[in-house]
């Protein structure tokens, strides 16, 4: 006996939920937070305590800094990527065992030409044991967007995931050594997902079309320790992870025949657990002018297993199985005059994402970091910040499958590629101390 229609709607929907759109978390963590610490690839993050951004990578650090001191300013990310379709396919529900090629085209860069990272501090010494500092930043984000036709359609065409973050927080200096700081991260988050869906006849005009968009507010919190003995810096931080609800629409449309029950638009949620970060850096004074620095940083991605899409039709999940990851950092910095520093540094960073669950929505490998910059001394109050980093990132290969629809509707589409890319920025803050 056939199904009735909202029966039907709320099996179709399910299956349209569970796979193609919530492919969200990945290596879309933005390291670019501070002019400075791009000019010496990160390698002075929690230790080095020489410019106001030290508030985002270990609060108590800003008790090196006297007075007031602001620093303004951001990054231009400048990333291709490069999708070779190595034989993606789909099933056919009428013919069982029937796989049949997906064409299209390679989907262009899916980068835009200039993606811009800005970001802001304030620390105020209070007393001549307290400090009080905020920052303003935009610690993961991910904007991608294929062109149409593109042969991994089904698994991703198009992803803006932003975050603004607004960090207040507060450091102790105990004694001329040691340091204690932490605070409170509010954080907001917004996103956008699309992908085409599979037809039942792969010789249909035109696909489907699903699209999610959602947005949360939440908290969490930061905390640091500092030593120093003027020729020795020691942080260590920890930034917890912070769990969002984003709860908006989720739109599928263009289905044809017994599908296009599922076609709709229904409030939907989707949690998004971003991942606990630690630091630990060392920074040494070799002589009176040349400083060496080395840095690492561990992310707790592991406990992102899954994401989950709750609507009026019920609740998918999918499998994602991230793993922790590390990134370490080397660098250095000289000053050639009361006026000029210049520094430069590398650093390897490891991609958390699962080989199992690669996808074209967040097209990630490991990196590797070459950069360079220098800071400019304009005036005591004044000074100005340049980077430059250029990243390696690792080819990897995507072996995707997604299904599509309960039985005997089911249509799997495997996205079979290759990956590959690289990212250029330049970085430029302004310092000023009162």
């Amino acid at each position: 006996m056939p199904l009735r229609r909202p029966i039907i709607a709320s099996l179709l929907l399910t299956g349209v939920l569970a796979l193609p759109a919530p492919a969200l978390a990945g290596g879309f963590y933005l390291q670019e937070q501070s002019a400075i610490e791009t000019g010496r690839a990160l390698a002075g993050a929690g230790a080095a305590a020489d410019d106001p951004s030290a508030i985002f990578f270990n609060p108590a650090a800003m008790t090196n800094l006297s007075g007031i001191q602001t620093s303004i300013g951001g990054s231009a990310l400048m990333a291709s990527a490069h999708q070779t379709n190595r034989g993606t396919n789909r099933t056919v529900p009428t013919l069982p065992g029937v796989k049949v090629p997906v064409t299209g085209n390679d989907g262009g860069n899916p980068f835009e030409k200039v993606i811009p990272i800005p970001s802001f501090y304030v620390t105020g010494q209070v007393t001549d044991r307290l400090w009080l500092g905020v920052g303003v930043n935009a610690p993961f984000g991910l904007k991608l967007k294929y062109d149409d036709g593109f042969f991994g359609r089904y698994d991703s065409l198009y992803t803006n995931l932003k975050t603004y973050n607004i960090q207040s927080s507060a450091a102790y200096k105990l004694n001329d050594n040691f340091s204690i700081g932490g605070g409170v991260d509010v954080q907001y988050v917004k996103a956008t997902l699309t992908n085409a869906l599979p037809q039942l006849s792969p010789l249909a005009p035109a696909d489907g079309f699903a699209r999610l968009k959602g947005d949360d507010w939440s908290v969490g919190w930061n905390a640091g320790l500092f030593y120093t003995n003027g020729a020795t810096n020691v942080g260590v931080s920890y930034r917890s992870g912070i769990k969002h609800k984003l709860t908006g629409t989720q739109t599928i449309s263009g289905l044809l025949g017994p599908i296009a029950a599922a076609n709709s638009a229904l409030d939907a949620s989707a949690p998004l657990d971003l991942p606990d970060i630690v630091t630990v850096g060392f920074m040494h004074r070799l002589t009176p002018n040349l400083r060496a620095m080395i840095s690492g940083r561990w992310y707790n991605w592991s406990k992102f297993k899954g994401i989950a899409i709750t609507s009026a039709a019920g609740t998918s999940n999918k499998e994602l199985d991230y793993k922790d990851s590390y990134s370490v950092s080397l660098g250095g910095e000289y000053d050639v005059s009361p006026a000029l520093t210049l520094r430069a540094g590398t650093m390897f960073d490891r991609t958390p994402t699962n080989a199992q669950h690669l996808t074209t929505r967040v097209p990630d490998g490991d990196r590797a970091w070459l950069t360079g910059g220098a800071t400019f001394n304009i005036s005591p109050a004044f000074a100005l910040n340049v980077s430059y980093a250029h990243t390696f990132v690792e080819k990897a290969n995507i072996i995707r499958p997604d299904s599509y629809y309960p039985t005997p509707a089911t249509v799997t589409a495997t996205t079979l590629a290759q990956t590959s890319g690289n990212a250029d920025q330049v970085a430029a803050s302004l310092t000023a101390r009162f």
